[in-house]
Formats: C-alpha cells, sequence, structure tokens
C-alpha cells in the first residue's frame, strides 16, 4: 500500500521537479474523494539546503525517517556526484521493495545507488547520452515520458515528472484516486507519446558546399517522390558515391534525414494550420494520412491527431 512517501531533498535541488513531487503527494485530498498521503522532505544534514536557483529552504526532517517509505522520490539536482548517504536510503529502499522515483536528472542518483543496473531507465533528453555513457549497464531510452522497471520509475525532463508520479499512483491506489490528483492539479491523468515530440531538432548543418545545395533543395521539393539517383543526379555523384558521402558528412541516410526533415515540416503544419492530415500528409511527402501516422509513431511515439490536439494553435476565447 501507498501510504508513507519521503522526498529526499538533495543539495542542488531543482524547485520545479521539488515541487512537483509536493504537488501528487503533499496535499490533503479527501475532501475531493482522493488520497492523503504521509508526505515528509528529508535531507542528510537537516538546515538550510541550497536549491538550483541559488535560494535556501530549510528542511528540518533528517534521512532516518526514509527507513520505512513506501515511496522515495528524487527530483532533480544536477549529474554530479552526490553524498553517499542518500544513495544508502536509496539502495535500502529498492531492496525491501519500496517504490523509488526519480525527475528528470534524478536518475543519475539511482544510477550512482547502483539500482539501474540490468534496468531500464530514462532521463532528461539532454542528459539521456551522457547517462548512457556513464552507466553502461542501464538501458537508456530517450524516447519516452517515464519508464517502470521493477517498482523503479524514472521519468524525463520537468513535467513528465507528473506523468510518473501519477503512473505511480494510478498503479497503487487506482484510476479514480489518479484522476482527483490530475483534476486538481488541471493536468491530464495519463498523456500519449513520449519526449521525442519535445525537442527541437532542426536541420543539421551540411560540412559541404555540395550537400548544402542538396539537401536545400531537398527541403524544397519535400511533397516529391525523391529518390537516391534522383539526388545522386543533382549532386553530380554516383548513386553509391552519394549515398556514402551523404551519411559520412550528415551522420545519417538520405532517406532517413528526408523522413525527418518531413516529419518537422507536418509538425510544423499541423500546429500552425487547420489543413486536413491527407493535405499534410501530401504537403510534406508521405503521400497518405495512413503513412504519416505510421512515421509519428515511429519516430514520435505518438499520433498526428495527438500531436495537433497537444500543440496545435488554440484561438483566443
Amino acid at each position: 500500500m501507498l501510504e508513507k512517501i519521503v522526498l529526499l531533498a538533495i543539495p542542488g535541488v531543482a524547485p520545479f521537479e521539488f515541487g512537483v513531487i509536493c504537488e501528487v503527494f503533499g496535499l490533503d485530498r479527501r475532501d475531493s474523494g482522493g488520497p492523503c498521503f504521509d508526505f515528509t522532505i528529508a535531507t542528510a544534514d537537516p538546515g538550510p539546503v541550497r536549491t538550483s536557483l541559488g535560494f535556501d529552504m530549510h528542511i528540518s526532517q533528517g534521512l532516518d525517517v526514509a527507513a520505512d517509505a513506501d515511496l522515495i522520490a528524487v527530483p532533480a539536482h544536477g549529474t554530479g556526484r552526490i553524498d553517499e548517504r542518500y544513495l544508502d536510503v536509496i539502495r535500502a529502499a529498492e531492496a525491501r521493495g519500496a517504490w523509488v522515483l526519480s525527475v528528470c536528472s534524478g536518475a543519475f542518483a539511482l544510477a550512482q545507488a547502483g539500482i539501474l543496473d540490468g534496468r531500464k531507465a530514462t532521463t532528461h533528453w539532454m542528459h539521456t547520452t551522457k547517462l548512457a555513457e556513464r552507466y553502461p549497464a542501464t538501458s537508456v531510452d530517450a524516447d519516452v515520458l517515464f519508464v517502470e522497471d521493477r517498482h523503479v520509475v524514472t521519468s524525463a525532463g520537468t513535467a513528465a515528472g507528473i506523468d510518473a508520479a501519477l503512473h505511480i499512483v494510478r498503479k497503487e491506489l487506482g484510476a479514480a484516486a489518479t484522476n482527483v490528483i490530475a483534476r486538481r492539479m488541471v493536468v491530464p491523468p495519463q498523456r500519449d507519446g513520449g519526449q521525442s515530440q519535445y525537442i527541437q531538432t532542426p536541420v543539421q548543418e551540411c560540412k559541404s558546399d555540395s550537400f548544402a545545395i542538396v539537401t536545400e533543395w531537398m527541403l524544397e521539393h519535400l511533397d516529391e517522390d525523391l529518390t537516391v539517383d534522383q539526388l545522386a543526379r543533382k549532386a553530380l555523384m554516383s548513386s553509391r558515391t552519394f549515398a556514402r558521402r551523404f551519411r559520412a558528412d550528415m551522420g545519417t541516410t538520405p532517406a532517413a534525414w528526408l523522413n525527418r526533415q518531413r516529419i518537422l515540416r507536418a509538425q510544423l503544419q499541423l500546429e500552425e494550420t487547420d489543413d486536413s492530415l491527407e493535405t499534410v500528409a501530401q504537403d510534406t511527402g508521405f503521400g497518405t494520412a495512413a503513412v504519416m501516422r505510421h512515421h509519428f509513431l515511429k519516430v514520435l511515439q505518438t499520433t498526428p491527431t495527438t500531436y495537433r490536439r497537444t500543440f496545435g494553435a488554440r484561438e483566443a476565447g
């Protein structure tokens, strides 16, 4: 049963991610038919704890209160080494089968404690490569909003911590309790998609004038059926040489680069226009809405309809 929650206030804690955990677990919502948790904030050395924004919070409880917690929550605090005392709390919680939750870069504390070894995990997309390189025994997924692996939940950046926290509430207390919290927070109880859809991916800089010309031409003709042979002729190369040099210069294949630019163009059109999905698909070279939907699901883990609902322009009311 999820009753006692302890938030670890590690020096350098990020206020927003700290607040997310407080908002989900720290409020008494019994007047709305929701839960009331035994919620405590703890730190290794009770007293002032400096946040990432430079102000102090006074935390009165020490880490001893975490010994019987049903959930240990670790908000973002940076990616550097942290005090071993926090790591011991995290290890003990995982060993007794309690929930462990990290928000954003809080995943690095879990990794330092060793509990992500052999587990799937995520963190903010800006840090996923660092997490994977520093902790190769962890399987890092850069695209999801959160990952649960055997009672250890890691979330992507910032607001994804809400999704991860509500996931734990849903698993332990059911959908009704989750919906009460979500309504009070004015957020959806469960979001579709992953963090890929939030990553700004600009057109990659070309390393040669030849490819600068070709990629510019490709962007001007996204709605057409472009082949490697056609692009190679544009670059005055053989198809084989073009494919090899394009990958060396651009870091990906011509087809993958073209597909990503079509997705980016479609995202923009979905955000800024009310064009039908078929029109967007034709304008961006996918041909049909069904094909566009396939690529959105594969790359962004969401559908064009859901993407438009989330990011589309809304008229002022």
